[in-house]
This record gives C-alpha cells, structure tokens and sequence, in this order.
C-alpha cells in the first residue's frame, strides 16, 4: 500500500511539472506560432546571407593567390553572387511580410 501511494504522487508530481511541456505549441496561437516561424526563417536567411559572403570573400582571396585561375573565378564568383542576390530578395520579402498585418 505505501509504494502505490509513493507511485501515484510520483506521478502527480511528475504530471505537474511537466504541464508546461506539454502545453507547449498547444498553449499558442496560430499568429503566436505564424510569427515564431517567420522570425526563425528570418534569422535562417541571415546566416545564411553571412556564409554566402563569407564564400565571395574565400574565392576573391583564393583568386588573389592564384588558387583559382581567372575562368575559374569568374565562374564561381557570378555562381556566388546570384545565390547572394537570391538570399537578399528572400530576406526583404520576409521582412515585408513581417512588416504588414
């Protein structure tokens, strides 16, 4: 009798203290969560954007010391900045849906 009452307040305890985990994305709102997700696509297309630049800046250093031959470069480099150019337009669309209700 004493480990099934020591069993079920274990159980009680265990049951409040993890309400807050349960409740979770339950606990929110379809805008709560709408917003979470685009302020992590945000944060995404940021870092994002900061390995691309990083990127141009590795292959314009390797065409300056001659790892990379000018064909080369010319390739990778455009290839870069396209994909830069595509990450940017990405950012400011979702900023602009972060902007307006």
């Amino acid at each position: 009798m004493p480990y099934a009452i020591l069993l079920l307040l274990l159980v009680a305890v265990v049951w409040m203290v993890s309400a807050p985990l349960r409740r979770g994305l339950a606990g929110q709102s379809y805008e709560d969560s709408h917003e979470a997700a685009a302020v992590m696509r945000h944060i995404d297309l940021e870092a994002a954007r900061d390995a691309k630049y990083r990127e141009i800046r590795d292959a314009e250093l390797d065409h300056q010391t001659g790892k990379l031959s000018d064909e080369d470069f010319d390739a990778i480099d455009s290839t870069l900045r396209a994909e830069a150019v595509a990450l940017l337009h990405e950012l400011d669309a979702v900023d602009e849906s972060e902007e307006s209700p």
